[in-house]
């Protein structure tokens, strides 16, 4: 089964771009040339937007491959397909990374489990139920993510509509 999805580089110095795009291609299982245009949002950095299609699995794959670089912010989504929920992963140096899983309309997914482990934590004084709950929601990422969206909207997305 096979699903698509979107890799967001949100920033990346200009040395490390062509490592992400080895990175990609390695998951991919083929050349990948990425589309790069200056970040305003932070001087001296690169960023870029990619539309894959791949296994279910590949925005974990992905995910994993670009994690290690600490001056890297990137997120990569996926959407769900008949046999997979959609995923959304999110990284910034400062946070490293975050997973939610998503449903057909895009909203964030919170297993149950999650949920009592952080009623249990804020019941026992060790934090707050909503500070645990922006995190299960992925709030942090967001908050610091989200200067780094709005410096590239209209910027061009290349789809990716064959990889096999």
């Amino acid at each position: 089964m096979t699903t698509r999805g979107v890799l967001y580089v949100h920033s990346a110095p200009r040395a490390l771009c062509p490592h992400v795009e080895w990175a990609v291609a390695g998951v991919l299982g083929t050349r990948v040339s990425l589309d790069w245009i200056r970040q305003p949002a932070s001087p001296g950095t690169w960023r870029s937007e990619f539309s894959w299609k791949g296994e279910v699995g590949t925005a974990s794959k992905l995910a994993s491959a670009l994690r290690g670089w600490q001056m890297l912010r990137f997120e990569v989504t996926a959407e769900p397909c008949a046999t997979a929920e959609g995923e959304r992963y999110s990284c910034t140096p400062e946070l490293g990374i975050f997973h939610a899983v998503t449903g057909i309309h895009g909203d964030i997914l919170i297993p149950e489990d999650r949920l009592r482990a952080a009623l249990v934590r804020s019941q026992q004084g060790e934090t707050q139920l909503e500070s645990e709950l922006t995190k299960l929601l992925g709030k942090p990422w967001d908050d610091e993510l989200e200067p780094f969206r709005y410096a590239g909207e209209g910027a061009p997305v290349r789809w990716l509509h064959q990889v096999v």
